[in-house]
């Protein structure tokens, strides 16, 4: 099952170390002192020269502003898993950790704090200014690697990398430079997404689009049969419109094409011009055009050679002479409606008028379409190849539904606008001349010195230094054995919503830089997390969860495996405290189990019994331990977290402390032999069980599991391997049978309202059965007692092929008990009359609401059900 050398030191006795353990777990007294021992004992640092095969996860690097949330404890859990598994199956792991600049949130937040003083960026200046960024990032950045620790994440902190360190800045450089060179980056003046608040371009994937009410605006253009209706939301942009578009197929408006119309409150004529871009069947057939301030506008304004006509400033304040002039844009907005309806001009107004409105993700504020001169990147070819890359195989999606996702991305993405009108990042790396030159330096070029030069003022996206995380941070451009050893990356896990932000651009670089190594083997795509109910988290409705303070009441290990048990691929994952203290409960079952098999003298020492030795208990344990650990292993290669961790919940709990561990009482009360043996499979499974939860849960496993075996650490221990020679079907059939016998009789004493602890007289037929050797288990778990003189059976269960006879006459009132459950039953059998009476009314089934059906239906159901087990009862109480 797995190979226990040098885990174990060969006079260690287990029962031993059970003063070790306290009567129950208190995951704050061990958490913090178990994860500083790993970190000082080297366990998560990986050894580029080392033979063993790589695996390696670079973490999606959190911002530097940021806290932890359980989006992060989710994905943080998933990886640590992986990585904790593969490092047990012998693999050299690299995980490695980092954070990212953040460009406009870090700047944001000191613009904040500056402004507290009553200072602006602008009275330090740009050097003064970065500076002040940079002292906030030391003082105040990166609080959620702290609370990285605090989950228990296996990262190599001696590898430790940040978007704007040295090296990442070297590796930027260079792929600007690559690309530049290469005509894969290219300044130009295109609409960009403004924000008036940040007074930075913000790319498609930074903009959150958000229904709204506002109003949709019908304007009349020009006089007489040279009049056309336009609508609009956004009255304000007219002034910048310098033509009204049609289809040229739309026959109501032929007369026109060609010809120029007044456009109101300004002293202009603009033309009428056909485009099919112009939906005919939409509004009125012909929509305003305004190039300089709409993306669609400005690709009609290119193909039909119109003036770009800027309205606004970069705060979104009119600076078209006249009586707008200066004001806000939504101000605007109400003015020039108002200035158009004293003229006559409006034609129809509707408020509130739903539709989508694009918001800055990081301030909320409404973005502006500006025309802008910024700097691009060509995708067309690097995004081919990213698509090629997952169409032929060297990429693997999954869940493989989501491929459709990447795709749809991929393959229609448009020019990536990568510069930012910020002072907080990485500075593009060229030069203007006096003369018109544009030079682009790279690392280790000098860049052009002499009056009249100057440095572009923009930096880039933030996602552009992101997407050369995979190789920038195993030190590329230079050819290190970091890179050697652990490019390209294992896996990449990560939330389905950022394909588009991060995952795409990675590939992309990936490729053009590594010279067609795509940056990971596989994409592992998860959920979202949501409330208990599926809703989204949000502070504004109140359920919002600080993870930490989860982990404060219940443990690192209870919010890591409550993640980990939701977490199925792609979908997202509802959580609430309630099953967060389940999960602690577990934790404490593993823990009571593993005192229990201490003071008993649970061992790991000496090889297990050959299977004849053991009992018909110890074989089945060992069969399901054996299928438990090939079903778990497949599901970890499959990337289904929330079955494996099912599957192991069930194993564990259900199978081993409810069942095994009750088992092996009656083994371990005859002693000799068949105790012993049951002392060391308690012990084996035990010792692998805790190996398997370890990469979910790893603080009460760690605590545990050097307990039991007196090991160094399970960070390092071996991986289970699955033994086919210890599964046995019989045993597992006879265990099964044995397990249904006392399910059965429980659940009849727990019908005869018997206290769980309460014995009562019974005798067992088990002649010719599997069970013949068990009737001492079966007494054990059942809580029955061995028949006394005047024995006189009052109830009857006939399981499996064993009938249990039992006493039931000085435990319960036999005629107060038959009358109890006739009322019950006299209840069931009227509701079962009144439901099918209201199921059987056509009149009523044609009125009511399907839920109220549904629920009736329902009733009549429980109904029918109560009055099959009741009668059951009454059959199985004695007669007189």
């Amino acid at each position: 099952m797995t190979d226990k050398t040098n885990q174990r030191p060969a006079d260690h006795a287990s029962g031993d170390n059970v003063a070790a353990l306290p009567t129950a777990y208190a995951p704050a007294e061990v958490e913090g002192e178990l994860y500083e021992r790993w970190v000082e004992r080297g366990y998560f640092t990986a050894d580029a020269k080392s033979d063993k095969p790589a695996y390696t996860i670079v973490i999606p690097p959190p911002n530097v502003t940021g806290a932890l949330h359980l989006g992060h404890a989710f994905q943080h859990t998933l990886m640590d898993a992986l990585t904790r598994r593969k490092r047990m199956q012998g693999f050299e792991v690299l995980w490695l950790p980092g954070m990212d600049h953040a460009g406009i949130a870090t700047q944001n937040r000191v613009e904040q704090q500056l402004a507290e003083s009553g200072l602006s960026r602008h009275d330090l200046g740009r050097e003064a200014f970065v500076e002040k960024v940079w002292e906030w990032k030391e003082n105040y950045g990166g609080q959620i690697l702290g609370q990285m620790r605090r989950l228990g994440d296996g990262v190599d902190w001696s590898r430790e990398r940040f978007t704007m360190d040295e090296g990442l800045s070297q590796a930027v450089q260079t792929i600007f430079k690559k690309l530049f060179d290469d005509g894969l980056i290219y300044r130009a003046e295109r609409i960009i997404n403004w924000c008036p608040r940040c007074l930075t371009a913000l790319s498609d994937i930074e903009v959150e689009h958000e229904d709204e009410a506002g109003e949709l605006v019908s304007i009349r253009y020009g006089d007489g049969e040279e009049s056309i209706v336009v609508a609009t939301t956004r009255a304000e942009t007219m002034l910048g419109d310098t033509a009204v578009a049609v289809h040229p197929d739309d026959e109501r408006y032929a007369h026109l094409v060609g010809r120029t119309i007044a456009l109101p409150l300004t002293d202009r004529r603009i033309p009428v011009v056909a485009d099919t871009h112009v939906d005919p069947e939409f509004g009125t057939g012909a929509v305003k055009v305004t190039p300089a301030h709409d993306p669609n506008d400005f690709a009609i304004g290119q193909r039909h050679g119109l003036p770009n006509l800027t309205v606004m400033d970069e705060r979104g304040a009119i600076t078209v002479h006249g009586p707008f002039l200066g004001l806000d844009r939504h101000d605007a907005r109400a003015a020039v409606v108002g200035a158009l309806r004293e003229q006559g001009r409006i034609v129809e107004e509707k408020r509130p008028y739903m539709h989508a409105v694009g918001h800055c993700s990081r301030c909320h504020t409404i973005v502006e379409p500006r025309l802008s001169l910024q700097w691009w990147v060509n995708v067309a070819p690097l995004a081919e190849k990213a698509g090629d890359a997952v169409r032929d195989g060297r990429v693997q999606i999954h869940p493989k539904e989501l491929e459709g996702r990447y795709f749809s991305w991929v393959d229609n993405m448009h020019d990536w606008c990568i510069s930012r009108q910020l002072w907080w990042g990485h500075r593009i790396p060229v030069w203007y001349g006096p003369d018109g030159e544009v030079v682009c330096v790279g690392p280790d070029e000098q860049p052009p010195t002499g009056e009249g030069w100057h440095q572009d003022p923009d930096v880039l996206d933030t996602w552009f230094s992101s997407g050369l995380w995979p190789f920038s941070t195993l030190g590329w451009p230079e050819q290190t054995s970091d890179l050697a050893k652990f490019y390209p990356t294992d896996v990449l896990l990560t939330g389905h919503d950022i394909i588009f932000f991060w995952v795409a651009r990675m590939m992309m670089f990936g490729l053009y830089a590594m010279d067609g190594q795509a940056p990971f083997h596989t994409i592992a795509l998860t959920g979202l997390v949501r409330d208990q109910f599926g809703k989204k988290m949000s502070k504004s409705s109140g359920t919002a969860v600080d993870p930490l303070d989860w982990m404060d009441a219940y443990g690192a290990d209870a919010v890591r495996f409550t993640l980990a048990r939701g977490a199925n691929p792609g979908a997202d994952v509802p959580i609430g405290e309630d099953w967060v203290q389940g999960a602690g409960k577990f934790c404490n079952k593993i823990w009571n189990a593993t005192r229990f098999a201490l003071m008993n003298g649970a061992t790991v020492e000496g090889p297990l019994p050959a299977p004849e030795e053991l009992t018909a208990a110890d074989r089945w344990i060992l069969s399901r331990l054996n299928a438990t650990i090939a079903e778990v292993d497949a599901l970890y290669d499959d990337y289904q977290f929330a079955k494996l961790s099912d599957s192991l919940y069930h194993f564990a709990w259900d199978e081993v402390c409810d069942w095994y561990v009750e088992l092996s009482k009656t083994a371990l009360a005859k002693g000799g032999a068949q105790a012993d043996a049951a002392r060391r499979v308690l012990g084996e499974v035990l010792d692998l069980t805790l190996r398997l939860l370890h990469p979910v849960v790893p603080f009460v496993t760690e605590t545990l599991w050097t307990t039991l075996t007196g090991a160094e650490s399970l960070v390092v221990a071996d991986w289970p391997v699955a033994d086919p020679s210890r599964r046995d079907a019989a045993a597992e059939a006879e265990i099964a049978t044995l397990r249904q016998v006392v399910t059965e009789v429980r659940r009849f004493r727990t019908d005869q309202g018997l206290s769980p602890n309460q014995k009562v007289p019974a005798v067992l037929e088990l002649a010719g059965t599997v069970l013949v050797a068990h009737e001492d288990e079966i007494r054990s778990l059942a809580r029955l007692s061995a028949p006394e003189d005047g024995f006189a059976a009052t109830a009857s269960l006939p399981v499996a092929g064993v009938t249990v006879s039992l006493d039931l006459s000085g435990t319960i009132d036999i005629p107060a008990e038959r009358k109890r459950l006739q009322k019950d039953l006299a209840v069931a059998e009227k509701e079962k009359v009144q439901t099918a009476a209201k199921l059987g009314n056509e009149g009523f089934l044609a009125k009511a609401p399907e839920d109220v059906v549904v629920k009736i239906r329902a009733r009549q159901a429980a109904a029918e059900a109560d009055i099959e087990r009741i009668t059951a009862q009454l059959a199985a109480l004695p007669q007189g």
